[in-house]
């Protein structure tokens, strides 16, 4: 949600911008965000830094497909063993 200093804030607007902030940071805390994280997202939010936030987001959720590879590396080398011990 993009917001500008310069348009006029009226009821709606606020709402929208606190429904939005809190289910930002809800999604952030679910997925596990560290709070460092979580305040700098944040912070990116507050001060209508749009562009910047989806930046930080896209660079947030590629660590989390790297956790996400790393983990599948594991559970296929467990796999590997659970073979090989039948194996033998």
């Amino acid at each position: 949600m993009r917001y500008h200093e310069s348009e006029p804030r009226n009821k709606e607007t606020e709402k929208r911008m606190t429904d939005y902030t809190e289910t930002l940071k809800t999604g952030l805390v679910d997925v596990g965000m560290r709070q460092e994280l979580v305040d700098r997202a944040m912070e990116l939010c507050r001060t209508g830094q749009a562009d910047d936030l989806v930046r930080f987001l896209k660079v947030q959720r590629c660590e989390l497909v790297e956790e996400m590879h790393e983990s599948q590396r594991k559970v296929d080398r467990l796999d590997y063993l659970i073979r090989q011990t039948k194996q033998n």
